[in-house]
């Protein structure tokens, strides 16, 4: 059993990079503007910058680049390019100044155009250009600073290597004049730019290079900071999910106590009256929406009846004090808030376990040990409990799967309609506003569940079936 453990670990490893290059993939196809929605008043404000903004999208690889403007500078003797990428319609508006300085027929005529292309020029150029843990930062009003980012104790640290002037213009070519003053009378200078679009390769980098930085803080057991939550994505997780998972554990025992009970009865009592029923019932729970049902369930004992409770999980106007009786009324109005969101989910979720459980009797008591066990006189409730029941609980280990993510990863729709802040109402608003950290973490934390969960399914299916040998 030890080598099988180890194997389905391995294949587990195998599945989960397989699962992170989907969910790697579904994200970048989100509209990356939601980003820029989030931190435009920031950017505003001046408490972010556009390369932090940048380097965020970069580490998801979401910020495809476009085209590239390259500055061959020289820093303490050494010629190095800083790099920073651009979008091509901001060099066809700059295109289009230069050809009107180049088709100028006089020289006051090329003056003029220069004149007004300075600002152009200018704009073009600023912005903030990178070279290994360098940062140079030029403004479309002339001014430069030098900045060096390190990681000190898994936290970025900037410090400032020097601040000045640079100047960009054309003169039938595009040239860059920049000085900076650094420690020790040291200067940053050249006048070298070049502009280059984007090919094939260079987003293809892009994408592997984004995709290794996010594997690699996950492998850290980094998930990211959620710019939702403004936390980061494990600690959200971890906060918000014992609710869900309270709910849905509860629902869960009472899906199984009732379905399979009802299942069996169903099974043994084919094509009566009890059956059709059942079934019917079943039916009923399949074609069912959640938020339909739902909004039923409000309807009739939330408003109608006012017997309990349609949204969140504690009274607005409840003052629980902290002594004992105080956390004990606390605790009721709590449960008291739960019984709509988990009677739904219940009815919801019979359909589906009664009709497997149903199924798996049926084929049960058509076996040959069955048709024995009957022939030696043995009584229908021994046959049907002692030597069927038995068996038709092995397939249902199988189920053990998927209770995993569902008892942890919460029921979005169930928790929305309800207002319960839950991770699975967490999950949808963070999907709805393009948190792509939250995202992506989320998703990779539903997988990680799913891997163990098949896992135990295994070694559940096991025991309960001595004729399955997991060494084999």
């Amino acid at each position: 059993m030890f080598r099988y453990i180890v194997k389905r670990l391995l294949l587990s490893v195998i599945i989960l990079l397989g699962v992170s290059v989907i969910i790697y993939t579904m994200v970048r196809l989100m509209p990356s503007d939601y980003v820029d929605t989030k931190y435009a008043q920031q950017l505003q404000t001046g408490s972010i910058t556009q390369d932090d903004i940048d380097r965020f999208k970069e580490s998801y690889g979401i910020n495809m680049p476009d085209a590239f403007v390259y500055l061959s500078l020289d820093m303490d003797g050494e010629t190095v390019r800083f790099a920073r990428s651009v979008k091509r319609a901001a060099y066809a508006d700059l295109e289009e100044g230069l050809a009107v300085v180049r088709d100028a027929e006089t020289d006051t005529a090329r003056q003029n155009a220069m004149a007004g292309l300075d600002g152009t020029v200018k704009g073009f150029v600023a912005g903030n250009y990178r070279y290994q843990n360098y940062v140079l930062q030029l403004t479309d009003n002339g001014t430069a600073s030098l900045q060096y980012k390190e990681d000190v104790d898994g936290k970025t640290v900037t410090s400032t290597r020097g601040t000045g002037t640079y100047d960009a213009s054309f003169d039938g070519q595009l040239h860059l004049s920049v000085s900076v003053s650094l420690a020790a009378g040291k200067t940053l200078a050249g006048n070298a730019v070049d502009y280059k679009v984007a090919s094939g390769w260079d987003k293809f980098v892009s994408i592997l290079k984004g995709y290794f930085t996010w594997i690699g803080n996950l492998l850290k057991g980094d998930l990211g900071m959620s710019f939702k939550y403004e936390k980061p994505v494990a600690q959200v997780i971890g906060e918000n999910m014992w609710i869900s998972f309270a709910i849905a554990l509860v629902a869960t025992i009472l899906q199984f106590l009732i379905a399979i009970p009802l299942g069996v009865s169903s099974a043994t009592h084919q094509y009566s009256a009890r059956d059709y029923i059942v079934t019917v019932f079943t039916m009923i729970g399949l074609s069912l929406p959640t938020y339909f049902f739902a909004a039923i369930a409000i309807k009739v004992f939330a408003v109608d009846l006012g017997w309990l409770p349609s949204s969140g999980l504690l009274s607005a106007s409840a003052n629980y004090t902290n002594d004992f009786a105080g956390q004990m009324h606390k605790f009721g109005d709590i449960v008291q808030h739960m019984i709509l969101p988990i009677f739904v989910s219940v009815i919801l979720s019979l359909g589906g376990l009664m009709r497997y459980t149903r199924t798996n009797t049926l084929e049960v008591l058509g076996a040959d040990y069955i048709r024995t066990a009957r022939a030696k006189g043995l009584s229908e409730k021994k046959v049907i409990y002692k030597h069927a029941f038995r068996n038709t609980l092995i397939p249902l280990a199988t189920l053990l799967a998927g209770i995993l993510p569902s008892l942890f990863g919460g029921m979005m729709i169930t928790e929305q309609v309800f207002g319960i802040d839950g991770i699975g109402r967490l999950a949808y608003q963070a999907l709805k506003e393009g948190d792509v950290p939250f995202v992506m973490g989320y998703n990779m934390f539903l997988a990680i569940l799913t891997v163990i969960g098949t896992l135990l399914s295994d070694l559940m299916y096991s025991i309960v079936d001595p004729r399955v040998s997991l060494g084999k």
